[in-house]
């Protein structure tokens, strides 16, 4: 998993409450078990017209926003059904940190699995945030995880509440493989020594 540390970029704004997984990544897009290829099918009935053709007015097929990294939107983001593709396809799009007052509790675990920053703010933050990200090309905001800061266009500053042994794991780019893997040598131990003991297992 890419390590999070610091993040300045483009952020796209999504105003709207109850984004749920499938209007992140639609059910007939789940057939696969694959991390990367599903950039192109994120928030796809938003983005597509019926006719297949992209959606002008959706936020993030407009060209300011295309290489967008930082996803400011409103409450209870990624409600619904227990999907990891939804991450991912943030991800594979190239969202790295999703900014909300609240998220539903299972994509917000998944994120963190995943090498995405979902942080949580006030309210009156986000409307501020909203009104950063509204700026198109000069919408670019600064993540600092180390500080626990998000820096606004105009220099503002506001800090965020953050889980210490999940910002550890950002920081270092440990999902669960990398966290077992940090005690291969304990493993490789243990399995040496039950051959001895009970090789007949």
């Amino acid at each position: 998993m890419e390590p999070f540390r610091h993040l300045a970029g483009v952020a796209a704004p999504l105003d709207m409450i109850n984004v749920d997984t499938d209007m992140i990544i639609p059910k007939q897009f789940l057939k696969t078990t694959k991390r990367t290829g599903l950039g192109s099918a994120l928030f796809h009935e938003m983005r597509t017209r019926t006719d297949g053709s992209p959606n002008p007015d959706f936020v993030l097929n407009r060209p300011v926003y295309k290489n967008a990294q930082i996803l400011v939107t409103g409450a209870n983001f990624g409600c619904g059904s227990s999907r990891e593709h939804a991450p991912w396809a943030l991800l594979d799009f190239g969202i790295r940190c999703v900014v909300s007052t609240s998220f539903a509790d299972i994509f917000y675990n998944n994120c963190f699995k995943n090498g995405i920053l979902p942080i949580v703010v006030p309210q009156d933050v986000i409307d501020k945030l909203m009104d950063d990200a509204g700026r198109g090309a000069n919408s670019v905001i600064s993540i600092d995880l180390e500080k626990q800061e998000i820096r606004g266009p105009d220099g503002g500053c506001v800090t965020f509440e953050i889980d210490p042994f999940r910002k550890q794991c950002l920081l270092n780019g440990w999902d669960d493989i990398g966290l077992t893997l940090r005690n291969e040598e304990k493993i490789t131990d243990y399995e040496s020594r039950r051959k001895l003991q009970a090789p007949w297992v």
